[in-house]
């Protein structure tokens, strides 16, 4: 008597040659020792059509088969026939078991018997659903009588497909690598930042303190005088050593022009955070002539939005940065809703936090010095990330260079005078 055996239809729609995703379907189910059968596959013919796949999938266990399709969802398979997402009740910070767990890529629910786009999509969340509305919710921020999704019952999920080379971006997301040229990858960054400006779209930048350390804040400031930043987001470090350089000419006690430590230039992060204390902040420091340069003075003076993001780690901290580890994610989120690009700049922990917070559709561009840093970005999700292995300040100067003197488009020149207050680096 044959060994008792489960199976399910699932389909598939999309550019699965292309994006590669045909392949790590069948790698799944070989993966977890079941068996496959292709009922049906058509090739799409053109740019725009897509190919079609109907599988079988057969597993010797009832759970074994649900732990599969739970696997290939978010390759964009889906059972057939489909049904309403089943929906339980939540409690405060907590949901039934069984929840299911949101991807970055967009996902659909079945209710009342049509398809429902979820909305804010993010990995690591659950599927909170309200008045005929589906949206991701954080689980620390469900409910008691909240409605969640339960089960893969109704959820499909629709995988960003590969672009055909546009731009050179899929090129660039197909491999980490330090044997490229650095002016071509940055030429294809500033051909997406022309895209993104031009369609009214906004650029954030994710950005660590060896923006500083290596020479690139001047870079980036100009980035910012000229429009093309949006948003920054960083740690208390970025803007401590920023003001650090602003003030004495160092980072980290080192002379950023000379390249050699001062003498007793390890007290000057902290002599710049008292600076920054006793005026109230950066804003007002600002305000007060008191800081003059640097890239938070763009920032400032530009009325960019930013949010530092504190941790045990920092020195002061500055009265700017957000010690409270759930506003700053809050903050994090907001500035990041509807962006349409992100450059992450030589941060690891701050790049993969924010990958968390992004849908799959967002680009995303990791420039670090390290390839493990894009390489973990991948790997913890976000697979739409664009890696380019170098030192973040001579990208910086390269990006720069080549936008040249070129403001964004559609960007308001605010502050007229931040430029020429810029040329000075010390106050």
């Amino acid at each position: 008597m044959p060994p008792q055996s489960y199976s399910e239809i699932v389909e598939a729609d999309g550019h699965l040659i292309d994006s590669r995703l045909l392949t790590a379907v069948f790698d799944k189910v070989i993966e977890r020792g079941a068996r496959y059968d292709v009922l049906e596959f058509t090739i799409g013919r053109t740019n725009e059509e897509f190919s079609h796949l109907q599988l079988r999938v057969t597993t010797e266990t009832r759970e074994g088969l649900r732990e599969l399709l739970e696997e290939l969802m978010p390759l964009g398979c889906r059972a057939q026939p489909q049904q309403d997402a089943r929906l339980e009740e939540a409690s405060d910070g907590f949901v039934p078991d069984d929840f299911y767990s949101t991807t970055n890529h967009r996902t659909e629910i079945r209710h009342g018997g049509r398809w429902v786009e979820v909305a804010q999509q993010r990995m690591d969340a659950v599927v909170m659903v309200h008045e005929g509305h589906a949206v991701c919710r954080k689980l620390r921020d469900v409910r008691r009588g909240d409605l969640v999704v339960c089960g893969m019952d109704g959820v499909r999920v629709l995988p960003e497909f590969q672009e055909r080379d546009r731009l050179g971006f899929a090129f660039m997301t197909n491999d980490v690598s330090t044997e490229r040229r650095v002016e071509v990858r940055v030429a294809r960054v500033v051909r997406m930042m022309h895209e993104v400006k031009s369609d009214g779209g906004r650029i954030v930048v994710v950005a660590g303190p060896v923006v500083v350390h290596s020479g690139g804040g001047g870079y980036l400031g100009r980035l910012v005088r000229q429009g093309w930043v949006d948003g920054l987001l960083a740690g208390n470090a970025l803007a401590v050593h920023d003001v650090e350089h602003a003030f004495f000419g160092t980072s980290l006690g080192v002379d950023l022009d000379a390249g050699v430590a001062v003498e007793e230039g390890h007290k000057n992060h902290m002599r710049a955070i008292n600076v920054i204390c006793r005026v109230g902040g950066l804003r007002e420091a600002v305000r007060q002539g008191v800081l003059r340069s640097g890239l938070m003075h763009d920032v400032i003076s530009q009325q960019v939005p930013y949010v530092l993001a504190g941790s045990i780690r920092d020195d002061g901290p500055l009265p700017d940065t957000l010690m409270d580890l759930v506003e700053a994610q809050e903050r994090y989120e907001e500035l990041l809703r509807d962006v349409k690009l992100v450059l992450m700049l030589s941060t690891m922990l701050h790049s993969i936090g924010v990958g968390n917070m992004l849908p799959a559709w967002v680009r995303v561009v990791c420039v670090d010095i390290n390839p493990a840093v894009v390489t973990k970005l991948a790997d913890r999700g976000s697979s739409q990330t664009a890696g380019i292995v170098t030192d973040v300040g001579l990208f910086l100067h390269q990006l720069s260079m080549q936008i040249g003197d070129e403001r964004a488009p559609g960007a308001p020149r605010v502050a007229a005078a931040a430029d020429a207050a810029a040329v000075s680096r010390r106050s």
